[in-house]
């Protein structure tokens, strides 16, 4: 075996920063999802996956949403957002509507009472993740992680057609 064809089977280990600063991230993005998931159950009865679906809606326009986009927009499998909102519609939270132009799409709509919820939720949730996370940082720090974020979140995005991701699935 040649040295280059040595050199390419070998793995780029992470250093020993890159290990901090890995777990570090796993660390905290578990304890955060987890604390806005509690606060959320406690306080308005969903998870953090509900919420983020209905804020989703309240945001669009007539709050409704190709469920195929709020899929996407969710970064969820389309099983996952198909099961959410089964379970918001028995909530009476949202409804589903068949799209006119596709006789396989469909539309997720918010309801007057999924918007009442979400408005009843909302300051609580926001006062967590300010305490939880803006609230830890330096208005520098969380610019430099919101840039990170982004450019990770980007190369994560493939726009080739065979791209796997969650929403495609």
């Amino acid at each position: 075996m040649t040295t280059a064809s040595a050199s390419a089977e070998e793995p780029r280990w992470l250093t020993d920063e890159e290990q901090r600063t890995w777990r570090a991230y796993m660390n905290a993005a578990t304890l955060l999802e987890d604390h806005l998931d509690r606060q959320l159950q406690r306080d308005a009865g969903m998870p953090h996956v509900y919420y983020g679906l209905l804020v989703q809606l309240v945001e669009a326009p007539r709050r409704r949403m190709r469920m195929t986009e709020l899929a996407m927009n969710a970064k969820i499998t389309r099983s996952r957002l198909s099961h959410a909102i089964a379970r918001l519609e028995k909530n009476g939270w949202v409804r589903r509507e068949d799209c006119p132009s596709d006789k396989r799409g469909q539309f997720a709509v918010l309801t007057d009472a999924g918007h009442e919820v979400l408005s009843k939720a909302a300051p609580g949730h926001v006062d967590a993740v300010r305490q939880a996370f803006f609230d830890r940082l330096t208005s520098e720090q969380h610019k430099a992680l919101g840039e990170a974020m982004r450019i990770i979140a980007e190369g994560l995005q493939p726009t080739d057609a065979g791209a796997d991701l969650p929403w495609l699935r």
